[in-house]
């Protein structure tokens, strides 16, 4: 496996990263595989020296998370990896559940520490649709 920096955050990573929308539960999307199916492609990525893996809060509503945090805590030294994750969409209805708000903000990093079974992010990324990109 080939890695590089990711940006001047000091961290090396994997050139490749296996983004994990394709997780979590059928009822979110038909085509994602769930925890059991999940589990092969995380030990073959570990294997092949993935250390880098991307997911999101609102990808099957947190289900994501919760698979990605069970087989990378079973299966591999939280040290040894770089996980990211996202914030913005809504987790659920009411005023204040989504969005890039202090607020939300945090309590969407404790909720997605939980589900990742981590003590920490080491990319926590917003996506909000009105920042300009270069």
């Amino acid at each position: 496996m080939q890695y590089a920096k990711l940006g001047k955050t000091g961290m090396s990573v994997s050139r490749i990263c296996l983004g994990c929308m394709s997780y979590g539960t059928k009822k979110w999307r038909d085509w994602v595989l769930e925890m059991d199916e999940a589990r092969e492609h995380f030990s073959v990525a570990l294997e092949s020296g993935i250390n880098f893996f991307d997911t999101a809060n609102i990808y099957s509503v947190g289900v994501s998370e919760e698979i990605t945090g069970r087989w990378l805590s079973e299966m591999a030294k939280r040290d040894d990896l770089v996980v990211a994750t996202k914030v913005f969409g809504p987790m659920a209805s009411g005023q204040n559940r989504g969005g890039l708000s202090r607020k939300n903000i945090l309590e969407a990093c404790d909720a997605s520490l939980r589900r990742l079974k981590t003590d920490f992010i080491d990319l926590y990324q917003s996506i909000d649709g009105t920042t300009p990109r270069r």
